[in-house]
């Protein structure tokens, strides 16, 4: 028996179809062991040893991989062939080997599709597995892990509220603040634009003023209202005479064949796709032998699919969409290694494949694909100038008309945005020639505003982090969801927004860390990581150097007392803090007390501004309000509570910020939901006087209450809940629409799930049923779900540190241990208390403490 290794179940079924009698096709499931979350997984001071644990839900899978490796004659590594599948291959036979249980033959085996001839093709081409690879693997992982394990202790000792740092994603997330700087810097110009309508021939067009007085105009020239009226004043006296009519034409040529990150950008500029969200449809593509392997840097078709690709023109459009040589370039990867044939279909023939997203995603990658080997677009561009009897006045009109489309008959590629100030050109000019007088039917003078740039949309950042040579295109979908997960940033209309925590954390690396968090040193990074895949550099040198001089830096900053890391990071965010007042006046004065200070404080729950004459003077803020005036932070008085007399506070807590009424055990607390305006003891009052009763279910009798949960503002009645889209509707919603929203979420709530709950996190379909993946909040604790069958997580197990092989793992082994479809066991029911006189049971000797557990530095 020959036993073949892959890493879903989904490629394991269809390659076991293939291959047929003889072999028997298991997957791991992704990886199956990694460095234990603890201190000393990987020790320098040892030669960088590296400690490996099995992960605790591939038990049953380890052990069935092991079990049918005694069986095994010859066992075969078909992981996917890039540096993540080389590493999963190299775990496995280290596994196997460490329990005596490998087959004397080991054989790799790579395929960049999953079709028949690809995979029959590579079981004839077998190789050993490369440790230049694997090399490049073990470097990243320990240089990843000694970052975030060394750095992440600092932090939570010096920056209260931080969760952790990693290489690469700390980058990202500096990118992404230094724009919110940026923003925050910048100051809009006012400028001008004289437009003038004419028409010729019957044809109207457009033309704006490019010279005016003898100077040729640029963007902010014309600064202020006066000297535009002047100038449109004086175009709409003076005659305007056709003077130049220049036509060029040009050629567009199409682009190559999509890499992972020109995927992610595309599918996040038309269709949506956050940049995990693309990967998931890509991966189920990949595994129903839809497309190529989506993972790659390169840029080149196979030949036999450039042949196919032409055949698929020629049999849809005419010879000339057909260039008379095929297409080829160049990849501009750094690493010739992990470059692999660019994204495309298997098969040229198919121009459709499932449905929903898959269906939209394989579109996009077909067209763009079938692009790559058409001819391409002759445009002609025509520019009319146009002045006046003076020669100092000048217009001009610009237009383009598309004489072939060539490749534009089939794909376009999408842009983030149109430029500031860039002219259309997609408009047709009439013909006009020489001597032309076109009449005059209007004249427009436009008020602007110089824009800021613009926040990084999923699509821009994985463009920027490309150009700068950080981190690599397979690893961005993990990289940002990594900033998402642990609120340093957010979205909002597909842009990011630095929250807080993430503007502080990039202030202590850029004050403490610099040089770690520098552009050119992590791209230097990935040059040296690279130079260990490609076999030009040792992996352990490569570490040594970074710990040489990372390790005393953080020893270094971990010394320093946290009063003096605060006074740092004041003086360090001095401008973005207390931004000069338009008065003059000193903006570190305290708005309350008139005398006292104010500077940036360290709290337990994170940082805050607050005045120098506490306790006397209470006046805080939160560190994300600069140079803010309203009451909030730790500890601010919103007003008294008209009732009971007493005194309404705000304060920071671990969960957020929330509002208390009254002290102690009989205070009153309310979180305070994001979606509210500027909160006041109005608004306070009400979230503190929830759950608020809407009436009697006109069926049932029972009262139907509004209340904010921890999954956000719902609806309840006799233990079946709806949920409602903002917290504006706890208050507002009446009896009619509750009725109304709490029988849509029954008729609409999956099993197990809590009517109308919506899902923490979609991993997409679920390889073998086809349903969707998704984690919930259950009542009996979070669990994964694909429709038909629901799997608790383990208690170990973090919800937000579940990956999409986890989830398929726990939904698989739950679907076969039996017909129970994954239903939840409801805890028991307490005894009821025993009448006097009954004997009472007798007292259980008390379990012994366990010691508790060291707390973890996630690491990148």
């Amino acid at each position: 028996m020959q036993l073949v290794i892959v890493e879903s179940p989904a490629k394991a079924k269809t390659i076991e179809k293939y291959l047929g009698k003889g072999y028997k096709v298991l997957a791991s499931y992704g990886h199956i062991r990694d460095l234990p979350a603890k201190d000393g997984s990987v020790r320098p001071d040892e030669d960088f040893a590296m400690d490996w644990e099995l992960y605790g839900d591939k038990q049953s899978r380890v052990r069935e991989i092991s079990d049918a490796a005694k069986l095994a004659d010859r066992l075969i590594l078909a992981t996917d062939p890039d540096r993540e599948g080389e590493a999963i291959s190299w775990h496995v036979k280290e596994l196997l080997t460490k329990r005596r249980v490998l087959p004397k033959e080991v054989e790799r085996v790579t395929f960049n599709a999953i079709t028949k001839d690809t995979i029959l093709a590579a079981m004839k081409q077998p190789r050993e597995l490369d440790q230049d690879l694997i090399d490049a693997y073990l470097a990243r992982r320990a240089l990843d892990y000694l970052f975030g394990f060394t750095l992440s202790p600092v932090l939570w000792r010096k920056l209260p509220g931080a969760k952790s740092a990693g290489r690469v994603q700390s980058v990202a997330l500096r990118l992404i603040v230094e724009r919110e700087r940026e923003i925050e810097v910048f100051r809009a110009q006012e400028y001008w634009s004289v437009v003038a309508t004419m028409e010729q021939g019957g044809t109207e067009f457009s033309v704006r003023l490019v010279r005016f007085e003898g100077e040729k105009l640029d963007r902010l020239s014309l600064g202020d209202e006066g000297i535009a009226l002047r100038a449109k004043a004086l175009v709409e006296g003076a005659v305007f005479r056709v003077e130049e009519v220049e036509t060029k034409p040009t050629r567009r040529n199409p682009y190559p064949p999509f890499t992972t990150s020109t995927l992610q950008q595309e599918a996040a500029r038309k269709l949506g796709f956050s940049a995990s969200h693309t990967m998931r449809v890509a991966q189920t593509l990949y595994e129903a032998g839809a497309i190529t392997y989506m993972r790659t840097d390169g840029v080149q078709m196979d030949p036999s699919a450039i042949s196919a690709a032409r055949l698929a023109i020629s049999d849809r459009y005419s010879g000339h969409y057909l260039p008379e040589k095929p297409r080829h370039y160049e990849t501009k990867a750094k690493n010739a290694q992990e470059a692999h044939e660019a994204i495309r279909p298997t098969d040229f023939g198919k121009d459709r494949h499932g449905s929903g997203d898959e269906a939209r995603l394989y579109d996009l990658i077909y067209k763009r694909a079938m692009a790559s080997q058409m001819a391409s677009a002759n445009i002609e561009r025509t520019t009319v100038t146009l002045r006046d009897g003076t020669g100092k006045h000048e217009l001009r009109a610009t237009g383009q008309v598309i004489k072939f489309p060539g490749f534009l008959a089939v794909y376009e590629e999408g842009r983030d945005q149109k430029q500031e100030g860039e002219d259309d050109e997609s408009g047709l000019l009439p013909a006009m020639n020489k001597g032309d007088c076109p009449a005059k039917k209007g004249v427009d003078a436009a008020q602007h505003f110089t824009q800021p740039p613009p926040r990084y949309s999923e699509a821009s950042l994985v463009k920027r982090l490309e150009e700068l040579g950080i981190g690599r295109p397979s690893t961005y979908a993990a990289t940002l969801q990594v900033l998402k997960d642990r609120n340093y940033v957010r979205t909002e209309k597909n842009r990011f927004f630095a929250e807080e925590s993430g503007r502080l954390l990039t202030a202590f690396l850029e004050r403490f860390f610099d040089r770690y968090v520098a552009y050119e040193f992590t791209a230097g990074m990935e040059e040296e990581l690279d130079d260990v895949s490609g076999g030009r550099a040792a992996w352990k040198e490569v570490l040594a150097e970074f710990w040489r001089d990372f390790k005393p830096k953080s020893d270094e900053v971990m010394e320093r007392k946290p009063s003096e890391v605060t006074e740092a990071l004041d003086e360090f965010l001095s401008d973005y803090l207390f931004p000069p007042q338009a008065d003059g006046a000193d903006p570190r004065v305290c708005p309350k007390c008139g005398e006292g200070r104010l500077s940036l404080r360290g709290g337990r729950f994170g940082a805050f501004v607050a005045c120098s004459n506490y306790p006397e003077c209470k006046y805080t803020r939160k560190f994300a309000q600069p140079g803010g005036s309203a009451e909030g932070g730790e500890d601010g008085a919103l007003g008294k509570d008209p009732v009971s007399g007493l005194e309404v506070v705000r304060r920071a807590g671990r969960f957020g910020p929330y509002i208390q009424l009254g002290d102690g055990k009989e205070a009153k607390r309310a979180s305070i939901p994001k979606d509210i305006p500027e909160l006041d003891l109005e608004w306070a009052l009400k979230l503190l006087a929830l759950p608020r009763e809407i009436g009697a279910h006109p069926e049932t009798g029972n009262p139907i209450t509004a209340s904010i949960g921890r999954y956000g503002p719902y609806l309840a009645h006799d233990g079946k809940y709806a949920k409602l889209r903002s917290t504006a509707e706890v208050f507002e919603t009446g009896m009619n629409a509750a009725v109304a929203k709490l029988a849509d979420a029954a008729n609409g709530a999956g099993r197990g799930a809590r009517a109308g709950a919506e899902p923490l996190k979609v991993f997409g379909a679920h390889p073998t049923s086809g349903g969707e993946i998704k984690l919930m909040a259950g009542r009996y604790g979070p669990y994964v779900t694909d429709g038909t069958t629901n799997a608790t997580l383990p208690r170990d197990k973090q919800p937000e540190s579940l990956t999409v092989e986890e989830a398929i793992t726990l939904i698989d082994e739950r679907a076969a241990k039996g017909p129970a479809k994954g239903k939840r066991k409801a805890p028991a029911k307490k005894a009821a208390p025993k009448k006097d006189g009954a004997k009472k049971p007798a007292a259980k000797k008390p379990a012994a403490k366990k010691a508790p557990a060291k707390k973890k530095a996630p690491a990148e």
